[in-house]
Formats: structure tokens, C-alpha cells, sequence
């Protein structure tokens, strides 16, 4: 009976995506000009974005897998990995020490591990159906979340890059406000970063507009108390600030968290007149990269925006 119902959710969030992405209309307009925008030369949808070596960094198309890589200083991204045919990416992290490259793989349900010094597809992992929407890495490994349940998926891995196996891959059930069923179609958890020395896990929560603390031994959340952050998608955490992306709203809202965890002010709000529905975010230093994933827009080429993380 669950698995019936989780399937009718996958097939809910499919129908949703599709209304998401660009259309299939020619383009009308060039791509902005700067040196603040660096295009992804040839893709035909976007999502995640990571932070590599440096000032490197790595974008995936959406429905189609494949990753781009690029440089923030000299502003150039070509396609890196040509992924095997069905595969998605959606939210990713790098791990610099190890060439590893972990995406989200939307929904196909799946995982994926990429080799960032060769391209070569290294592992894929079953996690559950849904929608896998994004990543982040701790010391023992990687949390995914599923945007379609209230569950968080724990791959580990070694400090030295060894993955587990199949078997070895965890299912976090989070109770509380934020395992709560969530409303036809909507999605739930979304952005996903650690805390607290990573004995924490903050997540971003879609429909309520909202961040949760998850503990990462019991599941247990709760609500980060704050303004509600409408259409809030991927976050980035350093310390005791969070910069959530809130893609429909064309910006970014740079917080900053109590030291327990409990709430958060907005001390920023970051926007780009070239922001076309950011929905993640990697960090270089004094600068943020998002990447423009354009929903509901006539296809046109797709880019990663340039802004000042602070103010």
C-alpha cells in the first residue's frame, strides 16, 4: 500500500515538472551580457550547481544528466559528463579531496557518483521513489533529501572516498512538523546543508515555506522560526549564516541563526536583474554562483549568475 501511494506521488511530481520546465517555444532574447553571467553553452534545462577545486565549478542539466564544468574567473562552462542515457541531475555536491561528484537524481529516485577528474560515472544507488532533490556532504558520507516523503537517505563514505554498497544506504524517517504529509503536488524537502559540527542537518521545506533542524540519529525536527520563505529551494550554510535561494521570487535571502538553532533573522536580500529563477547556490569566497534553471520560460540558453555573498 505505501509503495502504491509513493508511485502516485512520483507520478504527481513528474506531471509538476513538466509544467516547471521551459517550453518548447523558440527563443525570443539573447542571454544577458556581463562578465556575471557565465552560460552553459548547449543546455536545454539547469538545477544544480556545485563548488569544485578552487575556482571551479559544476552544473547539471536537469532532464537529461549531463554535467558542465567551468570557471567563475575566466567565465567559460562546456559540458564535462555526458551521462548515460535516463538520467537526471538535480542537486549536487562536490568532494574536493576525493574527485567525487554526488548528484541528486530527481525523479528517477536514484543517487549518482561521478569521478570530477575523469568524468566517469563511479556508482548509482536505488534510494527511494519520489523526487531526490539535492545533497550534502559530511565526514561519513552523503544526505540526500526526497521532496516527495519525509525521509532524508544516507550514503557512506569513507574520508578517503570509498562508498558504501547498495545494502549500506540508511532511510532517516523525520518526524515532527516537517514529516507531515504533505498537500497534492507540492514539494516538501528540498535544499539540504549540516550544522552544529554536522550532528545537524537543516533542511528547506517547499510547501511551508520554511527551514527545519533534523536530527540526524532520531529524525526529530523542528521549525527554525522566521519570516516564511516563499519558494525557498537550495540553501548553503557557513557557520551561523544560510543563504536560501527562493527560485520563483528571484533572489536569494542571506540569514543568520541563532546559536542554538531555533531561529534566524534575515539579514540580507540578494538580487540580480539577471536572476531568471535561481534554484542553487555554491559559494567562492566573497562571490555566489546560482544557476538559472528558467521554469516556465521559452527555452533559452541557460546560466550561472555571479553576486556578492555579502553585502
Amino acid at each position: 500500500m505505501r509503495r502504491t501511494a509513493q508511485r502516485r506521488t512520483a507520478a504527481g511530481f513528474i506531471a509538476l515538472l513538466a509544467l516547471l520546465l521551459p517550453t518548447a517555444l523558440p527563443a525570443t532574447a539573447s542571454p544577458p551580457s556581463g562578465d556575471d553571467v557565465i552560460v552553459l553553452d548547449g543546455a536545454k534545462s539547469a538545477e544544480g550547481i556545485a563548488a569544485g577545486e578552487e575556482t571551479t565549478f559544476y552544473a547539471g542539466e536537469l532532464m537529461t544528466g549531463d554535467i558542465f564544468r567551468g570557471d567563475i574567473r575566466d567565465g567559460k562552462a562546456k559540458r564535462f559528463i555526458d551521462a548515460p542515457d535516463g538520467r537526471m541531475a538535480v542537486g549536487m555536491k562536490a568532494d574536493v579531496r576525493n574527485d567525487l561528484l554526488f548528484v541528486a537524481g530527481g525523479a528517477k529516485g536514484k543517487a549518482y557518483v561521478y569521478n570530477t577528474e575523469s568524468g566517469d560515472a563511479v556508482k548509482e544507488y536505488d534510494l527511494a521513489p519520489g523526487f531526490i532533490n539535492d545533497v550534502t556532504l559530511t565526514p561519513d558520507g552523503a544526505w540526500f533529501t526526497n521532496s516527495a516523503a519525509p525521509e532524508l537517505y544516507f550514503i557512506p563514505v569513507s574520508r578517503e572516498g570509498k562508498l558504501g554498497k547498495a545494502d549500506d544506504v540508511e532511510t532517516l524517517k523525520v518526524s515532527g512538523e516537517a514529516g507531515r504529509p504533505l498537500q497534492p503536488n507540492q514539494f516538501g524537502f528540498n535544499g539540504i546543508a549540516a550544522a552544529e559540527d554536522d550532528d545537524v542537518l537543516i533542511v528547506a521545506h517547499t510547501q511551508n515555506q520554511a527551514l527545519y533542524a533534523v536530527d540526524r540519529d532520531t529524525g526529530d525536527s523542528s521549525r527554525i522560526k522566521g519570516p516564511d520563505l516563499k519558494f525557498v529551494d537550495g540553501i548553503l550554510v557557513k557557520g551561523d549564516t544560510v543563504w536560501a535561494v527562493q527560485n520563483m521570487a528571484n533572489k536569494i535571502s542571506r540569514l543568520e541563526l541563532c546559536d542554538d538553532l531555533s531561529s534566524f533573522t534575515v539579514e540580507d536580500v540578494i538580487t540580480s536583474k539577471h536572476f531568471d529563477i535561481p534554484t542553487t547556490v555554491a559559494r567562492f569566497g566573497d562571490t555566489l554562483a546560482a544557476v538559472n534553471a528558467q521554469f516556465m520560460r521559452p527555452a533559452s540558453p541557460h546560466e550561472v549568475v555571479l553576486v556578492p555573498a555579502w553585502d
